[in-house]
């Protein structure tokens, strides 16, 4: 309903008198249009004064209706695309608005009640004020902040930053590695650029589902060059890949003499090895030993004979060599180490020490105790490689072990204790684990009341004795109630031990050699395989003062019944498991106590 016909509203409406005292000052017949005049006394002739009043009024109301609608929708433009859009309506009305304060309506026009701003409408568009906008985009970039802190439920589907679909992965944080298994087998795996090779090594443990002994590590492997070498649980593995060539790879294996100088040094550091740099004849304390090489003020040295390859030749030449924290160094006269007689052959801060792994034949070398030296800037070149060899494999783990020392210090003994103190510190929450180490497992009697240790080594093997004989019994007695005939042997008896992961079938004699000295010539180091020369008889390899020594168990028949034996059928077992398990409580015929099982995972 058009407001300029129903005047009669405006007339007899309480505020309207008081509105117009207040806002108009002029009389209400110098605001008249003659025009308007006339159609308003043709509308309604008993109206003469009140009629200029009510066109102002509406004037008025129309100017300020217009006001607020052009606003909102300009504000509503500037949020949706950033452009102020208005129609040529809108336009029309806003003008005439400003008009009707100034000037005389030439004509009435009956006040419609404007429309709000179509689609079509929105076509046309008008200069934009840059500051209007750039003051919108800060308030809405403050908003934020002035909400209340509301924890969200499910951040990784709301938050751009945590969600993989929302927001594009950081490459630049993330990298890529491949890990080999020794069974060839690989895992990719995603980390970050500040994962040390021992958390890899959690994290491979914990998704291949290992028992952790905190024996596993990343071992970087370059077949073209026929090197390898133990990643440092401190390196960074984002680092170690980075210096590596493109056929070059990690693997993932067990490693037990990787910290076992530690507990016992005597087997790694020989006397006649070690001594003092500016001393003639300063040979350390077997007491002091590992102390003078945390220790970065002492200049303990290690000194002998090494054979050094010759650049671009395959001979060798036998020198006397000096190893120290600056470097290792040969003497060109004799066994001096004046320091006029020593020449430098490498040094340790920028280079790392490797394992030569493809034989003597390749390199026509003097044994076969080989390792080398390479710069941390060669990656696929042999000539800048320092190929050396010893004369027996205990000298080589020692020139080996005292390069980590040396290069390293502190920081190494720092992982070692790592394990310890975490083990310490979980103690209470872990559970009752079997430990097979040498201090923890001892020769038991339970024949009274109370169990008592078995000192006596001669009643040791005793027991050990009437322990098999009592296993031997309690099968044939099961054989007996119901299982298996006694003349053909329980079929789980022959294949269970197929199981256990110190198992490792048909492999041949030198496969054996090389697991055991890739996984570290540590005493007790064990693994069984089946006998090359009699199919129906196995064989026990151990580890023991850093040689490998192979044991066969023989079938033994008695009673109709088969058993294993590895002393000639004084001490027989039932199965391979009840073998190592005796032999992990005591020695007997053998150097020494399983105690570290050979292993090969699957990732």
């Amino acid at each position: 309903m058009a407001l300029a016909g129903c005047p009669d509203y405006f007339l007899r409406h309480s505020n309207y008198q008081e509105r117009m005292e207040r806002t108009s000052s002029r009389r209400p017949e110098e605001l008249i249009v003659s025009g308007f005049q006339r159609t308003a006394s043709q509308a309604s002739p008993h109206h003469h004064d009140d009629d200029v009043d009510l066109e102002q009024l509406v004037n008025d109301m129309n100017s300020s209706v217009e006001s607020v609608l052009s606003t909102q929708a300009e504000t509503t433009l500037l949020l949706n695309n950033g452009h102020m859009h208005t129609s040529h309506h809108q336009h029309h009305h806003h003008h005439a608005a400003h008009l009707g304060h100034g000037q005389v309506h030439r004509r009435h026009t009956p006040p419609l009640r404007p429309s709000p701003p179509s689609r079509e409408g929105l076509k046309h568009s008008q200069p934009m004020h840059i500051q209007a906008v750039r003051c919108l985009k800060e308030e809405q970039h403050l908003r934020p902040a002035s909400l209340p802190a509301i924890p969200n439920p499910f951040p990784e589907l709301c938050s751009p930053g945590g969600s993989p679909i929302l927001s594009p992965i950081q490459t630049s944080d993330s990298h890529i590695v491949k890990v080999w298994s020794e069974d060839g087998a690989g895992k990719v795996v995603e980390i970050p650029a500040d994962m040390t090779a021992r958390d890899v090594c959690q994290l491979l443990v914990y998704k291949s589902h290992c028992v952790d002994d905190n024996a596993w590590t990343l071992v970087e492997h370059h077949p073209v060059l026929g090197l390898e070498r133990c990643v440092e649980d401190h390196e960074l593995v984002v680092q170690v890949q980075a210096s590596m060539s493109s056929d070059s790879k990690f693997l993932f294996r067990k490693n037990y003499a990787k910290y076992e100088f530690f507990r016992n040094p005597l087997n790694f550091f020989p006397e006649h090895m070690v001594a003092l740099c500016h001393e003639s004849d300063g040979s350390i304390p077997q007491s002091q030993l590992l102390q003078n090489f945390l220790n970065s003020s002492s200049c303990p040295e290690i000194q002998g004979y090494l054979y050094v390859k010759e650049p671009g030749r395959k001979s060798w030449k036998k020198l006397y060599m000096f190893l120290r924290r600056s470097g290792l160094y040969y003497s060109t006269k004799g066994t001096s180490k004046e320091p006029r007689h020593l020449q430098l052959l490498s040094d340790l801060e920028d280079s790392n020490i490797y394992t030569i792994i493809t034989g003597r034949k390749l390199h026509n070398a003097p044994a076969d105790f080989q390792f080398c030296i390479k710069p941390n800037k060669a990656r696929s070149d042999c000539k800048e490689l320092k190929m050396l060899c010893a004369e027996d494999e205990q000298s080589r783990t020692c020139w080996m072990t005292a390069f980590r020392l040396l290069k390293y210090g502190i920081v190494l003994y720092q992982n070692y204790n790592v394990p310890l103190q975490r083990k310490v510190n979980n103690s209470s929450f872990s559970g009752p684990v079997r430990s097979v180490s040498e201090n923890s497992l001892v020769a038991m009697d339970f024949s009274g009341r109370t169990g008592r240790v078995i000192d006596n080594p001669v009643e040791a093997q005793s027991a050990a004795l009437e322990e098999g004989q009592t296993w031997r019994k309690r099968t044939h007695r099961m054989n007996v109630l119901g299982s298996p005939s006694p003349l053909h042997p329980s079929s789980m008896n022959t294949v269970i031990h197929r199981t256990q992961v110190w198992f490792h079938g048909r492999i041949m004699r030198e496969e054996a050699h090389k697991m055991i000295i890739q996984q570290g010539q540590v005493d007790g180091l064990f693994l069984l395989r089946d006998s090359q020369s009699n199919p129906k008889a196995f064989v026990l390899t151990l580890c023991h003062h850093q040689k490998i020594k192979h044991f066969q168990i023989l079938p033994v028949e008695e009673d109709g019944q088969v058993f294993f034996s590895l002393d000639d059928g004084a001490t027989k077992f039932t199965d391979l498991i009840h073998l190592v398990e005796f032999y992990q409580l005591n020695r007997g015929v053998l150097p020494c106590k399983l105690k570290h099982p050979c292993t090969a995972v699957a990732l």
